[in-house]
């Protein structure tokens, strides 16, 4: 098998409650993600985006990298890690700090930075992200960039993501005993955001709504920053079991009726249309209506949406996502979905896939991969600011940069 280190691999590793996915990128010369591998397993032992029998969850996720590095014929070492769950907090905190020199550096950047994230949490809850939104140098407001800028004193603000410990060191520990290392943890919803936004998007504002099996993941962004994340601890599953219950079917077989038949919108189904649906110890299966399947599934899509409506609402951002709502993760495929959003919030809806990637793109051209794609795409960004961090300390590097810089500017 080829090593990981011979070739620029990425791992992402998405450990839902409904299923588990490890996907394989390589970083190309030209700078761009390419899929070489793809793993998938029905998870196991997950609830909520929680762990609650660790053992099932650690073979479930073994099976998933053993499928990824037998397609992509590599060793796979470490993996950026996605979480989510209801216990995933946000804030948004200030800094502000001196400048040292007559103009902004990058020192300066870091210490703003290290200013609006140095606020006291408890010790049961770990820091997982501190996004800058914006910066002033002096009376000068919403700078995306102020390296180079000249001023006295400089403020940032800064979204703060933030996570229960012990749920955090349950799904590491689940990985770890796979023999693999966590490069990094990433909120869902933000690796989300990375594979299925545009910078439009994101400048005039939308909505990711990562409707999964066990939850739905939020990140609202406005003027191209994140401004509110959040965690709804039902989705997908809920329906499934209402079709189980309703339909007195077995779980697994009601999955199947929801991903072949279900529509979230009952005026979109005929009345004719009849499926078989599948009963329980031994009975004979019975044909029922496709429209009667609709009536089940609409109310709760319907509270769903609503839930997501509220989430919305209590940010006080619903005015500002000119852009409307993406919807993405494998709950967000079922037809109607969009129409029936459209009519619940009132405002534009699309479903997302995966984008900004090549190579065996069409395994993940799937709503459901979103999160799992996203955590390579942010991988990638990872290793470029690691890269350019190693050449700005190297002088040697420096050197050649600055001469390589002067004669382009001769020339």
């Amino acid at each position: 098998m080829t090593k990981s280190i011979e070739r620029d691999l990425i791992v992402g590793l998405d450990i839902g409650t409904s299923q588990i996915k490890a996907v394989v990128g390589e970083i190309t010369s030209d700078n761009r993600l390419s899929i070489v591998g793809v793993g998938t397993h029905a998870s196991r032992g997950m609830d909520k985006g929680g762990v609650n029998d660790l053992n099932l969850v650690v073979q479930a996720v073994q099976r998933a990298i053993n499928e990824a590095e037998l397609m992509a014929d590599c060793q796979i070492s470490s993996v950026y890690l996605g979480i989510t769950g209801k216990h995933i907090r946000c804030q948004n905190e200030s800094g502000m700090v001196p400048i040292n020199d007559t103009e902004v550096t990058a020192d300066d950047v870091a210490s703003v930075i290290h200013a609006a994230k140095s606020v006291p949490i408890s010790a049961e809850r770990r820091m997982l992200h501190v996004l800058p939104q914006e910066f002033s140098v002096d009376m000068q407001e919403g700078i995306k960039s102020p390296v180079g800028m000249s001023g006295v004193r400089m403020e940032a603000k800064a979204h703060i993501i933030t996570c229960a410990n012990d749920m955090a060191k349950n799904i590491e520990k689940c990985v770890e005993r796979c023999g693999l290392a966590v490069d990094q943890l990433i909120f869902s919803s933000l690796a989300s955001s990375y594979a299925v936004l545009t910078d439009d998007e994101k400048e005039l504002g939308v909505c990711v709504v990562d409707m999964g099996g066990g939850t739905i993941d939020l990140s609202i962004f406005t003027n191209g920053a994140l401004r509110h994340t959040a965690v709804i601890p039902v989705a997908g599953n809920q329906v499934t079991s209402d079709i189980a219950k309703i339909f007195r079917t077995p779980i697994s077989h009601a999955e199947d009726i929801k991903v072949q038949y279900a529509c979230a919108l009952r005026s979109m189904v005929g009345k004719e249309e009849s499926i078989e649906v599948p009963s329980v110890g031994g009975r004979p299966a019975r044909s029922m209506s496709r429209h009667t399947l609709a009536e089940v599934i609409e109310p709760r899509y319907h509270e769903l949406f609503e839930l997501v409506l509220e989430e919305i609402r209590s940010s006080g951002l619903e005015e500002q996502i000119a852009a409307g709502l993406v919807l993405t993760g494998g709950t967000s495929k079922m037809e109607g979905a969009v129409e029936f959003a459209e009519d619940v919030f009132q405002m534009p809806v699309r479903v997302g896939q995966p984008m900004h990637v090549s190579g065996l793109k069409e395994y993940v051209q799937d709503p459901a991969y979103a999160s799992v794609v996203g955590l390579l795409l942010y991988g990638k960004d990872v290793r470029a600011q690691q890269k350019n961090a190693a050449q700005s300390r190297d002088p040697v590097s420096s050197l050649l940069k600055k001469i390589s810089s002067w004669f382009k500017g001769e020339f």
